[in-house]
Protein backbone atom coordinates (compact mmCIF):
# COMPACT_ATOMS: atom_id res chain seq x y z
CA UNK A 1 0.00 0.00 0.00
CA UNK A 2 2.86 2.39 0.81
CA UNK A 3 4.48 1.79 -2.64
CA UNK A 4 1.13 2.46 -4.32
CA UNK A 5 0.68 5.72 -2.37
CA UNK A 6 4.21 6.86 -3.24
CA UNK A 7 3.64 6.03 -6.91
CA UNK A 8 0.43 8.10 -6.89
CA UNK A 9 2.34 11.07 -5.50
CA UNK A 10 4.99 10.74 -8.20
CA UNK A 11 2.40 10.51 -10.96
CA UNK A 12 0.56 13.53 -9.58
CA UNK A 13 3.80 15.53 -9.50
CA UNK A 14 4.61 14.56 -13.08
CA UNK A 15 1.11 15.50 -14.23
CA UNK A 16 1.37 18.88 -12.52
CA UNK A 17 4.75 19.51 -14.11
CA UNK A 18 3.34 18.87 -17.58
CA UNK A 19 0.07 20.74 -17.03
CA UNK A 20 -0.35 23.61 -19.43
CA UNK A 21 -0.16 26.90 -17.58
CA UNK A 22 -2.93 29.42 -17.82
CA UNK A 23 -1.35 32.69 -18.91
CA UNK A 24 -2.98 36.02 -18.10
CA UNK A 25 -1.39 39.17 -19.48
CA UNK A 26 -2.55 42.39 -17.88
CA UNK A 27 -2.09 45.50 -20.01
CA UNK A 28 -2.44 49.18 -19.19
CA UNK A 29 -5.58 49.82 -21.22
CA UNK A 30 -8.10 51.57 -18.94
CA UNK A 31 -11.82 50.81 -18.97
CA UNK A 32 -14.61 51.69 -16.50
CA UNK A 33 -14.10 52.85 -12.94
CA UNK A 34 -16.25 50.78 -10.58
CA UNK A 35 -18.64 52.69 -8.29
CA UNK A 36 -19.47 49.75 -6.08
CA UNK A 37 -21.59 46.79 -5.01
CA UNK A 38 -24.73 46.33 -2.99
CA UNK A 39 -28.09 44.64 -2.45
CA UNK A 40 -31.78 45.40 -2.03
CA UNK A 41 -33.13 46.39 1.37
CA UNK A 42 -35.47 43.43 1.72
CA UNK A 43 -35.76 39.81 2.70
CA UNK A 44 -38.75 38.64 0.73
CA UNK A 45 -41.54 40.15 -1.40
CA UNK A 46 -39.80 43.55 -1.27
CA UNK A 47 -40.58 43.73 2.43
CA UNK A 48 -38.12 46.23 3.96
CA UNK A 49 -36.37 45.60 7.26
CA UNK A 50 -38.05 48.34 9.30
CA UNK A 51 -36.26 48.69 12.64
CA UNK A 52 -34.10 45.60 12.07
CA UNK A 53 -30.87 47.23 10.89
CA UNK A 54 -28.55 44.31 11.62
CA UNK A 55 -28.20 43.27 7.94
CA UNK A 56 -26.86 46.67 6.81
CA UNK A 57 -24.67 46.95 9.89
CA UNK A 58 -23.02 43.65 8.93
CA UNK A 59 -22.67 44.38 5.23
CA UNK A 60 -22.02 48.09 4.67
CA UNK A 61 -19.13 50.48 5.14
CA UNK A 62 -15.34 50.36 4.87
CA UNK A 63 -14.95 48.68 8.27
CA UNK A 64 -17.44 45.92 7.43
CA UNK A 65 -15.89 42.57 6.44
CA UNK A 66 -18.00 42.74 3.25
CA UNK A 67 -17.75 46.41 2.27
CA UNK A 68 -20.99 46.98 0.35
CA UNK A 69 -21.70 50.62 -0.54
CA UNK A 70 -24.93 50.71 -2.65
CA UNK A 71 -28.42 50.02 -1.29
CA UNK A 72 -31.56 49.65 -3.41
CA UNK A 73 -35.00 50.34 -1.94
CA UNK A 74 -38.49 50.30 -3.37
CA UNK A 75 -40.43 53.50 -3.93
CA UNK A 76 -43.68 51.80 -2.99
CA UNK A 77 -46.83 52.98 -4.78
CA UNK A 78 -49.08 53.26 -1.75
CA UNK A 79 -47.27 56.02 0.09
CA UNK A 80 -47.22 59.65 -1.02
CA UNK A 81 -45.63 62.11 1.36
CA UNK A 82 -47.24 61.46 4.74
CA UNK A 83 -50.38 59.88 3.30
CA UNK A 84 -50.82 56.12 2.99
CA UNK A 85 -52.92 55.34 -0.09
CA UNK A 86 -54.97 52.11 0.22
CA UNK A 87 -53.98 49.70 -2.52
CA UNK A 88 -54.72 46.22 -3.79
CA UNK A 89 -51.84 44.51 -2.00
CA UNK A 90 -52.55 45.34 1.67
CA UNK A 91 -48.93 44.64 2.53
CA UNK A 92 -48.07 44.21 6.17
CA UNK A 93 -46.58 47.26 7.82
CA UNK A 94 -44.06 48.74 7.16
CA UNK A 95 -44.64 48.46 3.40
CA UNK A 96 -44.09 52.14 2.71
CA UNK A 97 -41.28 54.62 2.41
CA UNK A 98 -40.47 54.59 6.13
CA UNK A 99 -39.79 50.85 6.03
CA UNK A 100 -36.33 51.38 4.53
CA UNK A 101 -35.48 54.56 6.41
CA UNK A 102 -33.52 53.06 9.34
CA UNK A 103 -31.35 51.00 6.98
CA UNK A 104 -30.90 53.89 4.54
CA UNK A 105 -29.70 56.15 7.36
CA UNK A 106 -26.98 53.69 8.35
CA UNK A 107 -25.82 53.19 4.76
CA UNK A 108 -25.54 56.96 4.29
CA UNK A 109 -23.76 57.39 7.63
CA UNK A 110 -21.21 54.84 6.43
CA UNK A 111 -20.57 56.71 3.19
CA UNK A 112 -22.80 54.59 0.96
CA UNK A 113 -25.19 55.25 -1.92
CA UNK A 114 -28.98 54.88 -1.62
CA UNK A 115 -31.28 54.73 -4.63
CA UNK A 116 -34.98 54.06 -5.10
CA UNK A 117 -36.84 52.06 -7.74
CA UNK A 118 -40.60 52.21 -8.37
CA UNK A 119 -42.30 48.86 -8.96
CA UNK A 120 -45.33 50.93 -9.89
CA UNK A 121 -46.46 54.54 -9.67
CA UNK A 122 -49.70 55.12 -7.74
CA UNK A 123 -52.60 53.12 -9.16
CA UNK A 124 -54.68 56.15 -10.08
CA UNK A 125 -51.95 57.17 -12.55
CA UNK A 126 -52.36 53.93 -14.49
CA UNK A 127 -54.53 52.42 -17.19
CA UNK A 128 -55.80 49.65 -14.90
CA UNK A 129 -56.35 51.88 -11.88
CA UNK A 130 -54.15 49.84 -9.54
CA UNK A 131 -50.51 49.37 -8.65
CA UNK A 132 -50.85 45.77 -9.76
CA UNK A 133 -49.25 44.93 -13.09
CA UNK A 134 -52.57 43.62 -14.37
CA UNK A 135 -51.61 40.07 -15.31
CA UNK A 136 -54.15 38.45 -12.97
CA UNK A 137 -57.65 37.01 -13.23
CA UNK A 138 -59.11 39.54 -10.81
CA UNK A 139 -57.76 42.32 -13.00
CA UNK A 140 -59.17 40.94 -16.21
CA UNK A 141 -55.62 40.80 -17.60
CA UNK A 142 -55.47 44.55 -18.07
CA UNK A 143 -52.02 45.82 -18.99
CA UNK A 144 -50.99 48.23 -16.29
CA UNK A 145 -49.31 51.20 -17.98
CA UNK A 146 -48.74 54.81 -16.99
CA UNK A 147 -51.56 56.85 -18.54
CA UNK A 148 -50.29 59.48 -20.97
CA UNK A 149 -52.35 62.16 -19.21
CA UNK A 150 -50.40 61.28 -16.02
CA UNK A 151 -46.90 61.51 -17.50
CA UNK A 152 -46.63 65.02 -16.07
CA UNK A 153 -47.38 63.64 -12.57
CA UNK A 154 -44.65 61.01 -12.57
CA UNK A 155 -41.53 63.05 -11.77
CA UNK A 156 -43.34 65.29 -9.24
CA UNK A 157 -44.32 62.02 -7.52
CA UNK A 158 -40.64 61.04 -7.40
CA UNK A 159 -39.94 64.49 -5.93
CA UNK A 160 -42.35 63.73 -3.06
CA UNK A 161 -40.32 60.59 -2.32
CA UNK A 162 -37.09 62.60 -2.34
CA UNK A 163 -38.66 65.22 -0.07
CA UNK A 164 -39.92 62.65 2.41
CA UNK A 165 -36.52 60.97 2.64
CA UNK A 166 -34.69 64.30 2.93
CA UNK A 167 -36.96 65.49 5.75
CA UNK A 168 -36.19 62.25 7.55
CA UNK A 169 -32.43 62.56 7.23
CA UNK A 170 -31.58 60.70 4.00
CA UNK A 171 -30.39 62.44 0.85
CA UNK A 172 -31.25 59.90 -1.84
CA UNK A 173 -28.52 59.63 -4.47
CA UNK A 174 -30.57 58.36 -7.43
CA UNK A 175 -34.04 57.33 -8.53
CA UNK A 176 -35.00 54.90 -11.27
CA UNK A 177 -37.90 55.13 -13.70
CA UNK A 178 -39.23 51.59 -13.34
CA UNK A 179 -38.46 48.07 -12.21
CA UNK A 180 -38.70 45.60 -15.13
CA UNK A 181 -40.82 47.66 -17.55
CA UNK A 182 -40.97 44.69 -19.93
CA UNK A 183 -42.35 42.09 -17.48
CA UNK A 184 -46.14 41.77 -17.18
CA UNK A 185 -46.81 40.70 -13.60
CA UNK A 186 -49.64 40.02 -11.16
CA UNK A 187 -47.87 41.92 -8.38
CA UNK A 188 -46.87 45.57 -8.25
CA UNK A 189 -45.69 46.55 -11.73
CA UNK A 190 -45.96 48.96 -14.64
CA UNK A 191 -45.30 48.31 -18.32
CA UNK A 192 -43.41 50.65 -20.64
CA UNK A 193 -42.23 50.08 -24.18
CA UNK A 194 -38.87 51.65 -25.09
CA UNK A 195 -40.81 54.34 -26.95
CA UNK A 196 -43.04 55.10 -23.95
CA UNK A 197 -40.02 55.45 -21.68
CA UNK A 198 -38.38 57.69 -24.28
CA UNK A 199 -41.46 59.93 -24.44
CA UNK A 200 -41.67 60.16 -20.67
CA UNK A 201 -38.00 61.13 -20.32
CA UNK A 202 -37.86 63.47 -23.30
CA UNK A 203 -40.91 65.51 -22.33
CA UNK A 204 -41.04 65.35 -18.54
CA UNK A 205 -37.73 64.32 -16.94
CA UNK A 206 -36.83 68.00 -16.53
CA UNK A 207 -39.47 68.01 -13.76
CA UNK A 208 -37.20 65.95 -11.49
CA UNK A 209 -36.07 68.65 -9.06
CA UNK A 210 -32.31 68.32 -9.29
CA UNK A 211 -31.85 71.85 -7.99
CA UNK A 212 -33.60 71.15 -4.69
CA UNK A 213 -32.29 67.60 -4.27
CA UNK A 214 -28.65 68.30 -5.03
CA UNK A 215 -26.78 65.53 -6.75
CA UNK A 216 -29.76 63.25 -7.35
CA UNK A 217 -29.24 61.19 -10.49
CA UNK A 218 -31.77 59.60 -12.82
CA UNK A 219 -31.53 55.90 -13.64
CA UNK A 220 -33.18 54.45 -16.73
CA UNK A 221 -35.87 51.81 -16.42
CA UNK A 222 -34.41 48.44 -15.43
CA UNK A 223 -35.50 45.79 -17.99
CA UNK A 224 -35.73 42.14 -16.99
CA UNK A 225 -32.89 40.91 -19.21
CA UNK A 226 -31.00 44.19 -19.73
CA UNK A 227 -32.66 44.66 -23.14
CA UNK A 228 -30.48 47.32 -24.83
CA UNK A 229 -33.44 48.73 -26.77
CA UNK A 230 -34.51 50.58 -23.61
CA UNK A 231 -31.21 52.35 -22.99
CA UNK A 232 -30.03 52.68 -26.61
CA UNK A 233 -33.10 54.73 -27.55
CA UNK A 234 -32.32 57.12 -24.69
CA UNK A 235 -28.65 57.36 -25.55
CA UNK A 236 -29.17 58.14 -29.23
CA UNK A 237 -31.05 61.38 -28.58
CA UNK A 238 -29.24 64.31 -27.01
CA UNK A 239 -32.25 65.55 -25.04
CA UNK A 240 -32.96 62.20 -23.38
CA UNK A 241 -29.27 61.37 -23.03
CA UNK A 242 -28.71 64.54 -21.04
CA UNK A 243 -31.43 63.54 -18.58
CA UNK A 244 -30.13 60.02 -17.87
CA UNK A 245 -27.10 59.51 -15.63
CA UNK A 246 -27.10 55.74 -15.24
CA UNK A 247 -28.42 52.97 -17.48
CA UNK A 248 -29.58 49.88 -15.63
CA UNK A 249 -31.05 46.44 -16.04
CA UNK A 250 -31.30 42.89 -14.68
CA UNK A 251 -29.77 39.62 -15.83
CA UNK A 252 -32.70 37.21 -15.83
CA UNK A 253 -32.28 34.93 -18.83
CA UNK A 254 -29.40 36.95 -20.25
CA UNK A 255 -25.80 36.58 -18.96
CA UNK A 256 -23.68 39.72 -18.53
CA UNK A 257 -21.59 39.25 -21.68
CA UNK A 258 -24.75 39.41 -23.82
CA UNK A 259 -27.32 42.18 -23.48
CA UNK A 260 -25.57 44.16 -20.77
CA UNK A 261 -22.32 44.28 -22.70
CA UNK A 262 -24.24 45.50 -25.76
CA UNK A 263 -26.09 48.16 -23.75
CA UNK A 264 -22.81 49.35 -22.21
CA UNK A 265 -21.37 50.35 -25.61
CA UNK A 266 -23.41 53.54 -26.05
CA UNK A 267 -23.44 54.21 -22.32
CA UNK A 268 -19.64 54.21 -22.20
CA UNK A 269 -19.45 56.35 -25.35
CA UNK A 270 -21.44 59.07 -23.62
CA UNK A 271 -19.87 58.72 -20.18
CA UNK A 272 -22.82 57.07 -18.46
CA UNK A 273 -22.58 54.53 -15.67
CA UNK A 274 -23.88 50.98 -16.15
CA UNK A 275 -25.55 49.33 -13.16
CA UNK A 276 -26.82 45.77 -12.82
CA UNK A 277 -29.56 46.45 -10.29
CA UNK A 278 -31.10 43.02 -9.61
CA UNK A 279 -30.25 39.36 -9.98
CA UNK A 280 -29.68 36.36 -7.79
CA UNK A 281 -27.80 33.21 -8.64
CA UNK A 282 -29.04 29.70 -7.76
CA UNK A 283 -31.79 31.03 -5.52
CA UNK A 284 -34.66 28.65 -6.40
CA UNK A 285 -33.42 25.95 -4.07
CA UNK A 286 -34.43 24.38 -0.79
CA UNK A 287 -30.96 24.29 0.68
CA UNK A 288 -27.91 26.44 1.25
CA UNK A 289 -25.80 26.94 -1.91
CA UNK A 290 -22.86 24.59 -2.40
CA UNK A 291 -19.37 25.88 -3.21
CA UNK A 292 -19.73 25.39 -6.96
CA UNK A 293 -22.79 27.65 -6.90
CA UNK A 294 -20.81 30.27 -4.99
CA UNK A 295 -18.18 30.17 -7.74
CA UNK A 296 -20.92 30.70 -10.34
CA UNK A 297 -21.82 33.85 -8.41
CA UNK A 298 -18.17 34.95 -8.46
CA UNK A 299 -18.10 34.37 -12.21
CA UNK A 300 -21.21 36.50 -12.68
CA UNK A 301 -19.58 39.34 -10.77
CA UNK A 302 -16.46 38.99 -12.88
CA UNK A 303 -18.41 38.85 -16.16
CA UNK A 304 -20.34 41.97 -15.20
CA UNK A 305 -17.05 43.79 -14.77
CA UNK A 306 -15.84 42.53 -18.16
CA UNK A 307 -19.11 43.74 -19.69
CA UNK A 308 -18.49 47.32 -18.54
CA UNK A 309 -20.55 47.34 -15.34
CA UNK A 310 -19.86 50.12 -12.82
CA UNK A 311 -22.36 49.02 -10.14
CA UNK A 312 -23.61 45.55 -9.17
CA UNK A 313 -26.63 45.28 -6.86
CA UNK A 314 -27.72 41.81 -5.76
CA UNK A 315 -31.35 40.92 -5.03
CA UNK A 316 -32.40 40.08 -1.46
CA UNK A 317 -29.95 41.18 1.18
CA UNK A 318 -31.21 38.61 3.65
CA UNK A 319 -32.11 35.11 2.45
CA UNK A 320 -30.65 31.66 3.02
CA UNK A 321 -29.10 31.88 -0.47
CA UNK A 322 -27.94 35.49 -0.12
CA UNK A 323 -25.71 37.46 2.25
CA UNK A 324 -27.33 37.30 5.68
CA UNK A 325 -29.04 34.30 7.29
CA UNK A 326 -32.78 34.17 8.04
CA UNK A 327 -32.77 31.65 10.88
CA UNK A 328 -35.33 29.39 9.14
CA UNK A 329 -34.72 25.98 10.64
CA UNK A 330 -35.43 24.06 7.41
CA UNK A 331 -32.29 25.61 5.91
CA UNK A 332 -30.03 24.93 8.88
CA UNK A 333 -27.32 24.23 9.85
CA UNK A 334 -25.53 27.43 8.86
CA UNK A 335 -28.54 29.69 8.34
CA UNK A 336 -28.33 31.56 11.63
CA UNK A 337 -30.44 34.71 11.65
CA UNK A 338 -28.48 37.89 11.00
CA UNK A 339 -25.17 36.08 10.53
CA UNK A 340 -23.06 36.51 7.41
CA UNK A 341 -23.31 33.69 4.88
CA UNK A 342 -20.55 32.43 2.51
CA UNK A 343 -21.99 34.35 -0.46
CA UNK A 344 -21.32 37.62 1.36
CA UNK A 345 -17.64 36.73 1.66
CA UNK A 346 -17.50 35.81 -2.03
CA UNK A 347 -18.95 39.26 -2.78
CA UNK A 348 -16.28 40.82 -0.55
CA UNK A 349 -13.53 39.78 -2.97
CA UNK A 350 -15.04 42.40 -5.29
CA UNK A 351 -16.75 44.87 -2.95
CA UNK A 352 -13.76 45.32 -0.61
CA UNK A 353 -11.14 45.59 -3.34
CA UNK A 354 -12.66 46.49 -6.73
CA UNK A 355 -14.85 49.37 -5.52
CA UNK A 356 -13.20 52.58 -6.69
CA UNK A 357 -10.81 50.71 -8.99
CA UNK A 358 -10.43 51.08 -12.77
CA UNK A 359 -10.56 47.91 -14.83
CA UNK A 360 -7.49 47.09 -16.91
CA UNK A 361 -7.35 45.12 -20.11
CA UNK A 362 -6.37 41.44 -20.00
CA UNK A 363 -5.44 38.77 -22.51
CA UNK A 364 -5.30 35.06 -21.84
CA UNK A 365 -4.57 31.77 -23.57
CA UNK A 366 -7.98 30.61 -22.28
CA UNK A 367 -10.91 31.64 -24.45
CA UNK A 368 -13.34 34.05 -22.80
CA UNK A 369 -16.81 32.59 -22.29
CA UNK A 370 -19.73 32.75 -19.90
CA UNK A 371 -19.14 30.48 -16.87
CA UNK A 372 -15.86 29.22 -18.31
CA UNK A 373 -13.62 26.89 -16.31
CA UNK A 374 -11.29 29.84 -15.78
CA UNK A 375 -12.00 33.56 -15.71
CA UNK A 376 -9.96 36.62 -14.82
CA UNK A 377 -10.03 40.40 -14.67
CA UNK A 378 -7.64 43.10 -13.45
CA UNK A 379 -7.86 46.54 -11.85
CA UNK A 380 -5.76 49.45 -10.69
CA UNK A 381 -6.55 51.53 -7.62
CA UNK A 382 -3.98 53.99 -6.37
CA UNK A 383 -0.75 52.05 -5.98
CA UNK A 384 -2.56 48.70 -5.94
CA UNK A 385 -2.77 46.29 -8.87
CA UNK A 386 -5.55 43.74 -8.40
CA UNK A 387 -5.95 40.55 -10.42
CA UNK A 388 -8.99 38.30 -10.02
CA UNK A 389 -8.63 34.63 -11.00
CA UNK A 390 -11.49 32.10 -10.74
CA UNK A 391 -10.74 28.43 -11.39
CA UNK A 392 -13.73 26.05 -11.28
CA UNK A 393 -11.85 22.90 -12.32
CA UNK A 394 -11.51 19.86 -10.05
CA UNK A 395 -7.71 19.80 -10.27
CA UNK A 396 -6.64 23.45 -10.29
CA UNK A 397 -4.14 24.93 -12.73
CA UNK A 398 -0.77 26.65 -12.80
CA UNK A 399 -1.31 30.37 -13.38
CA UNK A 400 1.26 32.70 -14.90
CA UNK A 401 0.57 36.41 -14.46
CA UNK A 402 2.31 38.90 -16.75
CA UNK A 403 1.91 42.35 -15.25
CA UNK A 404 2.12 45.81 -16.86
CA UNK A 405 4.01 47.25 -13.90
CA UNK A 406 6.68 45.98 -11.58
CA UNK A 407 5.28 45.10 -8.17
CA UNK A 408 7.19 45.05 -4.91
CA UNK A 409 4.84 43.19 -2.56
CA UNK A 410 1.60 41.31 -2.62
CA UNK A 411 -1.14 39.42 -0.79
CA UNK A 412 -3.39 36.67 -2.09
CA UNK A 413 -6.96 36.61 -0.81
CA UNK A 414 -8.23 33.08 -1.44
CA UNK A 415 -11.54 31.25 -0.98
CA UNK A 416 -11.75 27.51 -1.67
CA UNK A 417 -14.95 26.33 0.08
CA UNK A 418 -17.94 27.57 2.04
CA UNK A 419 -15.90 27.01 5.20
CA UNK A 420 -12.59 28.26 3.79
CA UNK A 421 -13.22 31.89 2.88
CA UNK A 422 -11.02 34.95 2.42
CA UNK A 423 -7.78 33.39 3.62
CA UNK A 424 -4.91 35.89 3.42
CA UNK A 425 -1.70 34.45 2.01
CA UNK A 426 1.42 36.67 1.85
CA UNK A 427 3.22 36.52 -1.50
CA UNK A 428 6.98 36.37 -1.15
CA UNK A 429 8.40 39.03 -3.48
CA UNK A 430 12.07 39.70 -2.75
CA UNK A 431 12.60 42.27 -5.50
CA UNK A 432 10.29 44.09 -7.95
CA UNK A 433 8.82 41.65 -10.46
CA UNK A 434 6.62 41.75 -13.56
CA UNK A 435 5.75 38.06 -13.63
CA UNK A 436 4.38 35.64 -11.08
CA UNK A 437 3.59 31.93 -11.32
CA UNK A 438 1.19 30.36 -8.87
CA UNK A 439 -0.64 27.02 -8.81
CA UNK A 440 -4.29 27.68 -8.05
CA UNK A 441 -6.10 25.19 -5.83
CA UNK A 442 -9.08 23.36 -7.32
CA UNK A 443 -12.33 25.32 -7.41
CA UNK A 444 -10.84 28.50 -6.03
CA UNK A 445 -11.51 32.22 -6.06
CA UNK A 446 -8.21 34.12 -5.98
CA UNK A 447 -7.67 37.85 -5.58
CA UNK A 448 -4.07 38.96 -6.01
CA UNK A 449 -3.42 42.39 -4.48
CA UNK A 450 -0.04 43.81 -5.46
CA UNK A 451 1.68 47.04 -4.49
CA UNK A 452 3.10 48.73 -7.58
CA UNK A 453 6.76 49.71 -7.55
CA UNK A 454 6.88 53.44 -8.36
CA UNK A 455 7.81 54.45 -11.90
CA UNK A 456 8.03 50.99 -13.44
CA UNK A 457 5.07 50.78 -15.83
CA UNK A 458 5.63 49.40 -19.31
CA UNK A 459 4.07 51.56 -21.99
CA UNK A 460 1.68 54.40 -21.30
CA UNK A 461 -1.75 54.31 -19.66
CA UNK A 462 -4.58 54.26 -22.20
CA UNK A 463 -8.02 55.75 -21.62
CA UNK A 464 -9.76 53.59 -24.18
CA UNK A 465 -9.14 50.56 -26.39
CA UNK A 466 -6.04 51.29 -28.49
CA UNK A 467 -6.28 50.88 -32.21
CA UNK A 468 -3.75 48.47 -33.64
CA UNK A 469 -1.34 50.57 -35.73
CA UNK A 470 0.38 49.18 -38.75
CA UNK A 471 4.05 48.19 -38.72
CA UNK A 472 4.23 47.04 -35.10
CA UNK A 473 7.54 45.33 -34.30
CA UNK A 474 7.68 42.29 -32.03
CA UNK A 475 10.51 41.04 -29.83
CA UNK A 476 10.94 38.00 -27.63
CA UNK A 477 11.53 38.47 -23.92
CA UNK A 478 15.30 38.63 -24.54
CA UNK A 479 14.92 41.61 -26.88
CA UNK A 480 15.43 39.71 -30.17
CA UNK A 481 13.26 40.87 -33.09
CA UNK A 482 10.74 38.29 -34.31
CA UNK A 483 9.70 37.86 -37.94
CA UNK A 484 6.73 35.63 -36.98
CA UNK A 485 5.63 36.52 -33.46
CA UNK A 486 3.96 33.80 -31.43
CA UNK A 487 3.30 33.27 -27.74
CA UNK A 488 4.41 35.88 -25.21
CA UNK A 489 6.07 38.85 -26.97
CA UNK A 490 6.97 42.49 -26.52
CA UNK A 491 5.04 44.66 -28.99
CA UNK A 492 6.59 47.99 -30.03
CA UNK A 493 4.32 50.48 -31.74
CA UNK A 494 5.27 53.28 -34.16
CA UNK A 495 4.81 55.85 -31.38
CA UNK A 496 7.54 54.09 -29.40
CA UNK A 497 5.32 52.66 -26.67
CA UNK A 498 5.62 48.97 -25.76
CA UNK A 499 3.51 46.36 -24.08
CA UNK A 500 3.53 42.65 -23.44
CA UNK A 501 1.09 40.65 -25.57
CA UNK A 502 0.20 37.01 -26.13
CA UNK A 503 -0.18 36.01 -29.79
CA UNK A 504 -1.79 32.74 -30.79
CA UNK A 505 -4.02 30.25 -28.98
Amino acid sequence: MKRFFTLCLVLAAVAAAHAKSIIVIVNDTRYQTVTGFGAACCDGAMCPFGSDTQPVKLLYGPTSPIGLNIMRMEISPNFIGDVVVPEWNNWDSPYDWKGSLPSAKIVKQRGGIVFGTPWSPPGDYKTNGTAQGGNADDQGNQRGELREDCYEKFFPWLNTFLEYMKKNGVDVDAVSIQNEPDWWVNYSGCLYTPQQQYNLVKNYAHMLDREKYKGVRLISAEPLGFDPKYSDMLMRNEDTRNQIDIIAGHLYGHPPLGNMKSAAVLAAKYGKEVWMTEHSVTDNINRLPNWHEQLLFAEELNECMLAGCTGYIYWYMRAHWAFVGTGETKYNPGNTKNKLLPRAYVMSHFSKHVTGATRLGTQSNVAAATNANFESSAYIKGDSLIVMAIDTTKTGNPLKLILPYKVKSGTLLQSTANDALCQEIPLEINEPIEELTYTMPPRSLNTFIFTIDDGTSIGRPQTDEPKQPKNNIYYDLHGRMLASPEGLCIEKRPDGSTRKVFIGN
